[in-house]
């Protein structure tokens, strides 16, 4: 496949006068235009989103650094998204195309990019159209005021849930906020800008289990959060559901926190305490009231609830254990079919 080599000249003007316009006003020793601007955008199954929204990304952000590179990461997909890009790059847009040899899931795809994006400052964004470019625009505004990581967090997003959904991301914030020592702020996803330094920190994570929204509070560094209210979805549907939800839900929660083992630990407990005061019970009835001993129903259903216990806590510990399986046995995060080359780099000033 050919690469276009695309050389453009360096731009100070509109984004010098984007910091000075902020609510930062003049800030001592901001940082300069980035000389490589890197947007990550994790594919699958994204062709009729990608040919409207690469083209806009190339028109609004071509001015807010030396270079611009919008790194497309195609996670497996089955329809045109290659072939949109290749077109794409071919008409001479800034545009650089990393396959994946299947699909891998968005984690490993964000890591993919992350991996292969050469800027001063990267701009995670997913590739649906849904994360306005506004907002990434300020993000840079934010970066060149001294922030290493400004994330986006969605304004509105727990009215917009069903009940059983706000009720499960409740009981999840509070396992990640009492069983792990850092902090993650909820409403808040992959829509991110990095600087290089936090790019290159997160590369040196050796871990498969990725829980990125994890990894991106545990790193530290200056952050800054910018509310936006999201777009509406260029073409087609989510096709993130329930399962990839709780199967998500339960990475973060093996990867980043001990909670789930210590609440295991306190249900043995009470348990084992209701079983000695029922027993010191049944003593006293026998004993001070004539009561006869309860027979076969208080028996089988003793032994039904301490099984469910037993299996439940079994289950927890298997989770754990399984992302040990899967660490010791050090496979690579992704596989790449292939990357196009880095653009051309610009004149050094």
């Amino acid at each position: 496949m050919t690469s276009m080599q695309i050389s453009t000249s360096p731009i100070s003007t509109p984004a010098v006068t984007a910091l000075e316009s902020s609510a930062y006003g003049p800030v001592e020793g901001a940082r300069e235009m980035p000389r490589l601007l890197s947007i990550v955008l994790p594919a699958f199954n994204e062709a009729r989103n990608l040919a409207s929204l690469l083209p806009e990304l190339s028109e609004k952000l071509a001015d807010q650094a030396q270079q611009l590179e919008l790194l497309v990461v195609d996670d497996g997909s089955s329809d045109d998204t290659v072939l949109v890009v290749q077109s794409l790059m071919a008409q001479g847009l800034p545009v650089r195309l990393l396959r994946l040899s299947r699909n891998f899931g968005k984690e490993a795809a964000l890591c993919a990019g992350l991996d292969a994006a050469d800027g001063d400052a990267v701009i995670i964004m997913d590739s649906d159209g849904q994360h306005p470019i506004n907002t990434a625009l300020q993000m840079l505004v934010d970066w060149r005021a001294g922030f290493d990581v400004v994330y986006a967090v969605q304004k509105g997003r727990s009215e917009s849930q069903s009940l059983a959904r706000r009720s499960y991301t409740k009981v999840f914030y509070w396992l990640m906020r009492h069983g792990s020592r850092v902090e993650m702020p909820p409403n808040a996803g992959d829509f991110r800008l990095l600087d290089r330094k936090v790019v290159l920190v997160l590369r040196r994570l050796p871990e498969r289990a990725r829980y990125m929204k994890g990894l991106f509070a545990w790193v530290g560094f200056k952050a800054k959060a910018l509310e936006y209210v999201p777009d509406a979805r260029l073409h087609g549907e989510s096709t993130f559901g329930y399962m990839q939800l709780m199967s998500f839900a339960l990475v973060g929660l093996t990867a980043f926190t001990k909670m789930p083992l210590r609440l295991v630990s306190l249900l043995g407990l009470v348990v084992s305490l209701a079983s000695v005061a029922f027993g010191f019970w049944i003593v006293v009835e026998k004993a001070f009231f004539g009561q006869p001993v309860s027979g076969f129903t208080t028996l089988a259903a003793s032994i039904t609830f301490l099984a469910g216990v037993q299996l439940l806590c079994l289950g927890i510990i298997a989770e754990y254990l399984g992302r040990v399986f899967d660490e010791v046995k050090q496979r690579p995060l992704y596989v790449t079919q292939d990357l196009s080359p880095p653009l051309q780099a610009p004149e050094q000033q």
